[in-house]
């Protein structure tokens, strides 16, 4: 059947129509209509007229002696390209005016199978030649309109369309050299891409604000399309605009564009103006930084993973002072509550800090003087179902400082709203020091990354790649019109400069700032070759050379597979299905919707393994005994398999009692198991989109079970993904029930909504009704569970999830059965309990044995129960009846009583309620 789906993109939803055997799914969110809309304005007025029309770019120039367009050829058609230096081509009933034109030849044979794996949406469109006489015209060509036009045998018109260029521009102009601010000794070069422009210059200013400024031509490469100049050694610290004289498609004319470099590195305020500057100059650098020492790091099985913005970090901890509340600086201060709550979870075993978006933002005011917000003790007035925090907020949305970031603007610089000065170079210093100080305290860093899309496209004032390349750098659909997909100007990494520049970025952070990880933002609009590029890079970066290892760099990103992408419409692109074999990992939504219940878009009050599905149904619930029973038998089996870390080829016992493979597990009729080695899984069970896991269980568990029930609900879904095979995720905060008061999007619900008491003595729970943009449909429900003081945690409740999830991290770390690195040994090592159709439900049992070479110097097995059941369960097993198991030390003095009462005796466990228990057999010594 066909479904309308709900995908988070950092800041927005994403509408995807797919067809899967699934449920109606309920669409909850109204900016669906905005969507819509905005695809509908664009698609407006565009249907194909009978002879033609120039304001859609339904041809495209694919490579420099081939042209494909989208209508019947002929042998008995002649076709031309016309182009016009100036703009100005008119279309009449008689043809294309006022250009020059070429000759076309039909190609009855198509397209070069070459041409066709580039462009695989344009499988059967006709193919058009250039005559070897006329390529030496291209490169003037290109640099003004370009359209295509047929005629009949009778001469009468039959079509004409203006054309796309980027695959031309790639045939004729790929490079692979410096782009940007290159030093030799001290004396920069500045270079850029532009091989449609007609004239570049620099524009150099003295400082960020002045207006005064100094232009001088660039030099064009003819081969390359690059244009350059030389400087001398007092430009440092100067800035600078590209003046672009381009031809816009969209606009039909010739435009003087001033604009920023796309390779910029630092920047002015508000990120008006570039600035040169050398990032190899200690100057930019904390002391210490060349000589900076790494954390350990084995393999990407070893890493954990704790999600994090950089002002939700600081800006409610009173421990930093005001002026570094909310920026790189405070990850300085050693003695705040942030950084001794990091400090320690380091000690308990978490390796990694992904940090939300810290690229240069389109949509933060980066002068903190011109920033405006209600007053916290305003706020904290008013009830906590109250409608009014978030109305006194809404004005302030855009202007506050706060935002999630997924908004990219310039793609290598550090977001300036985030350092103490935004202009120039203080805030390189600053992220450098931030990335410095975590990793003295055991932590990596990594970044989560957006080059899926850009803010803005054309001539939009913060669109820079489109303004120097018109058309090249996004990707169109049929009509020439930018696709959004991803709710923003959607990129075209297959194009090869886009891949160079998401290539030549991450090198800089991975370089220049010691960056350990990248998260790919919407990574399925990726092509798959374009991560393996990634991948390959970083690969080739060594200590020797470029002072990191690259090859312990780790890369992950969200697979979803949705939009023009989707089941590789532009080519293999880098989903789920996709990527296993990569060594590049991917969000795991099986595990995710099995823990919960339901998933990014279904009822979002529906159960799941750990918020009472079954065993405590809520007044929401539907559907019969024997349905809740089959779900969560299925829930059951998603989650074992992502305890095995979603292999592909991992073997189990699945509900029915057949042995089948991942692969043949169910999930909305899409293989569940996709991963060809566990480091690919990215398993988790909340981030920073959607509601976070307390508030998930807040909303799903039954009314009146007391809050003690619901924290060991939350606890055991931090525990399912701490045990798992692959890379654990935890938002950051789910260790203190973090809460956003149920707002389901908060990427822009400031900073009252989103901030974290470090302490432990506050939850933002009852913080008011969450904004009503996203969230208002929902109010009716959201309303007495605010409002009732019973659901409000206490510090005791919030210390109780602290101290498990530490357990937690430290049990993991306790054994390398619990990371595994290969599939083969997982297949090995892993199995399970308590499965087929007579199993126990709500119960799995995980069983971890050291078989073949062995792994563990000290465990021989490891059995964990997870019981998401109110009631004590015994679970026999015969085959343990001679295992020496006992609790885990760890648990034996656990700060949980009630983990404290789990037994094995004689092959019998006894396991309380809400519990994961976890059980070892020590080996024998010599």
């Amino acid at each position: 059947m066909t479904t309308v789906s709900l995908w988070f993109c950092g800041s927005k939803l994403i509408l995807a129509v797919t067809f899967i055997p699934s449920p109606i799914l309920v669409l909850e969110c109204a900016i669906i209509h905005l969507i819509e809309a905005n695809v509908a304005r664009q698609r407006s007025n565009q249907t194909r007229p009978a002879n033609g029309d120039l304001r859609v770019a339904r041809g495209y120039w694919v490579a420099a002696d081939t042209i494909l367009w989208n209508i019947a050829g002929s042998a008995r058609y002649t076709y031309e390209l016309f182009f016009a230096p100036e703009g100005g081509l008119r279309l009449s009933a008689n043809g294309i005016s006022n250009g020059d034109s070429l000759q076309l030849t039909w190609n009855s044979n198509g397209p070069s199978d070459w041409i066709l794996a580039q462009f695989p949406h344009l499988h059967g469109q006709t193919a058009l030649g250039l005559a070897p006489a006329d390529l030496a015209r291209i490169p003037t060509i290109i640099k003004g309109q370009v359209a295509v036009q047929a005629r009949d045998e009778t001469g009468t018109m039959v079509d004409a369309n203006s054309l796309q260029l980027a695959g031309a521009l790639d045939d004729l102009f790929a490079y692979a050299g410096d782009l940007g601010v290159s030093y030799a000794a001290d004396v920069p070069t500045l270079r850029v891409w532009a091989p449609t422009a007609r004239q570049v210059s620099l524009l150099r200013f003295a400082d960020g604000r002045t207006a005064e400024s100094t232009s001088q031509p660039m030099t064009l490469d003819g081969q390359t399309g690059v244009w350059s100049i030389a400087g001398t050694a007092d430009w440092t610290e100067q800035y600078y605009l590209y003046e672009v004289e381009v031809y816009v498609p969209s606009t039909g004319t010739i435009k003087r564009n001033r604009v920023t470099d796309p390779y910029s590195v630092s920047l002015s305020t508000n990120s008006t103006r570039s600035q040169i500057v050398n990032l190899a100059d200690s100057a930019l650098a904390p002391a210490g930084w060349a000589t900076l020492q790494k954390p350990p790091f084995a393999a990407p099985t070893e890493i954990v993973l704790y999600e994090l913005h950089v002002r939700d970090f600081s800006i409610a901890d009173p421990s930093v002072p005001a002026q570094l509340r909310g920026n790189y600086g405070a990850f300085t201060v050693a003695e705040s509550y942030g950084m001794q709550h990091l400090t320690a979870l380091a000690d308990a075993g978490l390796t990694h800090v992904h940090l939300l978006p810290v690229f240069d933002i389109a949509t933060l005011e980066e002068d903190r003087a011109k920033h405006t917000a209600p007053d916290f003790a305003q706020l904290a007035s008013f009830a906590p179902d109250s409608d009014q925090q978030q109305a006194l907020i809404a004005p302030h949305r855009d202007r506050d400082g706060f935002n999630w970031g997924y908004d990219p603007f310039h793609y290598t610089v550090p977001e300036g709203s985030y350092a103490t000065d935004p202009e120039g170079a203080t805030r390189i210093r600053e992220f450098r020091a931030m990335v410095q100080t975590l990793n003295e305290v055991g932590l990596r860093v990594v970044l989560d990354v957006v080059y899926n899309h850009t803010h803005a496209h054309g001539q939009h004032q913060q669109s820079v790649l489109d303004r120097i390349v018109p058309g090249y750098y996004h990707r169109l659909d049929e009509n020439g019109v930018v696709e959004i997909s991803t709710c923003c100007s959607n990129t075209a990494t297959e194009h090869a400069m886009m891949q160079k520049l998401m290539l030549d970025s991450l090198r800089i952070w991975a370089i220049q700032y010691k960056i350990d990880g990248f998260r790919f933002d919407l990574m399925g609009h990726h092509m798959k070759a374009n991560m393996l590029a990634v991948r390959s890079m970083l690969d080739g970066l060594t200590l020797q050379k470029d002072g990191v290892d690259g090859s312990q760099i780790y890369v992950y990103g969200e697979g979803w597979d949705f939009g023009e992408v989707q089941h590789n419409g532009r080519g293999i692109n880098a989903s789920q299905l996709n990527m296993g074999g990569s060594g590049i990992g991917t969000f795991n939504d099986r595990l995710r919707d099995a823990v919960r219940g339901g998933g990014a878009f279904s009822g979002f009050r529906e159960q799941g393994f750990i918020s009472g599905l079954l065993h405590a149904p809520n007044a929401a619930e539907t559907r019969n005994v024997a349905q809740q029973h089959a779900a969560l038998l299925a829930y059951s089996d998603l989650i074992r398999l992502g305890l095995a870390g979603n292999l592909k080829q991992y073997q189990l016992v699945n509900a029915a009692g057949a042995t089948v493979a991942g692969e043949n597990i169910n999930y909305n009729g899409e293989p569940a198991g996709y991963t060809l080695a566990p480091s690919e899984q990215i398993v988790y069970v909340g981030a920073h989109d959607n509601e976070t896991l307390f508030d998930t269980v807040q909303l799903k568990a039954p009314a009146g079970l007391p809050m003690r029930e619901r924290v060991r609900m939350h606890n055991l879904g931090l525990s399912l993904v701490a045990l798992a095979q692959g890379v654990p995720f935890f938002h950051a905060g789910d260790d203190l029930l973090r809460s956003k008061s149920l707002d389901c999007n908060s990427y822009n619900s400031g900073d009252w909504f989103n901030r974290i008491d470090w302490r432990g003595q506050e939850s933002t729970w009852g913080a008011g009704l969450p904004p009503a943009a996203d969230n208002a449909k929902k109010w009716a429900i959201m309303k007495p569970l605010l409002a009732d003081p019973k659901l409000k945690p206490t510090p005791a409740d919030i210390a109780a999830a602290s101290a498990h999830f530490r357990e937690m991290l430290r049990i993991r770390r306790s054994s390398p059965l619990f990371r595994l690195r290969t599939a083969a040994q997982v297949q090995a090592k892993v199995g399970f309990g308590n499965t087929g159709p007579t199993q126990i439900p709500g119960v799995i049992v995980l069983v971890l044995h050291d078989i073949g070479d062995p792994v563990d110097p000290i465990y021989q097995r490891i059995v964990v129960v997870f019981n998401c059941t109110s009631a004590t369960h015994i679970i026999n097993d015969p085959s343990l009846a001679d295992a020496a198991l006992g609790l885990h030390p760890i648990q034996a003095h656990s700060a949980d009583s009630v983990v404290q009462t789990a037994t094995f005796a004689s092959g019998t466990f006894t396991i309380p309620g809400r519990t994961a228990a976890v059980f070892v057999q020590t080996k024998a010594i010599g």
